[in-house]
């Protein structure tokens, strides 16, 4: 990916949803040519020239110093996931072809240790992924669960991405919420190739979901990131129907870019009874799954 560019997008996208009034300065006049805030207004904002903020946007983030960028996200009212996505970006911009690090997720293993602590997690879903949305390991419940990622004897590495977006039963399994969860999606790998440019099966992945889907083509375009740490996944169940779960996704720090998710389900709700079913399913799922995904050796 051009990092010129993405930096060029980024910004102007955020400025383009400011509006002058959530900014606090007066609207003059009723023709404005641009939805949000003028190149001008964001350099008022920001306490720089008009000529410095240009260069900005035209995605040179060269020399940028943290107290520039402090500023601009204010002006731009950036969230923690945009600001971080900001850093990414101008450490890209000023970090020499030679001491790039090496992409993350190129040497991501999940070890034997946090194996045994999937393995000792027995009643609610758990599963290991890293940055890319890669499903590298789970516990029975969490192999369970996303079942149709592994249809057809799949066997892990398995994109989540990838099996929403191209797979015709990604749309039915993460059902009513399809939206939001494409958005979602597109925002975690957008700020993944922030924080990772030069990961080439990311932008690999990238390229083929841009070129073959038009969703996530159209959600890409709006250049939006978020963090992925804790909230509620909807999902459509071929076994055991409609789930809400509540997620918390924890980073291994000695496993750098991947990250723990558990699943649970509020006490004695529906979805509590549902996850009792998918546990007595999984029991059974040597037929009902696909071969060798549930009785792997322990490593």
């Amino acid at each position: 990916m051009d990092s010129r560019n993405e930096i060029k997008e980024f910004l102007a996208s955020r400025r383009a949803r400011i509006t002058p009034q959530q900014a606090g300065l007066p609207a003059y006049g009723g023709n404005r040519r641009v939805p949000g805030l003028r190149r001008e207004e964001v350099a008022m904002l920001a306490g720089m020239s008009v000529d410095y903020y240009v260069r900005l946007e035209r995605g040179n983030l060269s020399g940028v110093s943290e107290s520039v960028l402090d500023s601009l996200a204010r002006a731009l009212r950036l969230d923690e996931a945009e600001r971080d996505h900001l850093n990414d970006l101008a450490r890209a911009a000023n970090t020499a072809p030679h001491r790039r690090r090496r992409p993350l997720h190129q040497q991501a293993q999940v070890p034997p240790s946090v194996h045994r602590v999937l393995d000792s997690v027995t009643d609610v879903p758990a599963f290991v992924r890293n940055g890319r949305l890669d499903f590298l390991a789970g516990n029975r419940l969490g192999y369970a669960l996303y079942a149709p990622l592994f249809a057809g004897g799949h066997q892990p590495p398995v994109n989540m991405a990838r099996f929403k977006f191209l797979d015709p039963r990604g749309r039915e399994f993460f059902g009513l919420h399809w939206e939001e969860s494409m958005q979602n999606t597109v925002a975690l790998l957008r700020t993944e190739a922030g924080r990772n440019p030069h990961d080439k099966p990311l932008t690999d992945l990238i390229g083929e979901l841009v070129t073959r889907s038009e969703d996530f083509r159209t959600a890409w375009a709006k250049h939006n990131v978020r963090l992925h740490y804790t909230g509620r996944k909807h999902l459509h169940h071929p076994v055991v129907g409609d789930l809400t779960l509540a997620f918390d996704a924890m980073q291994l720090p000695a496993q750098p870019g991947l990250s723990l998710t558990v699943m649970t389900a509020e006490p004695g709700s529906p979805n509590e009874d549902a996850l009792r079913l998918l546990a007595s399913w999984a029991a059974t799922a040597d037929v009902a799954l696909p071969q060798g995904v549930l009785d792997q050796p322990a490593q």
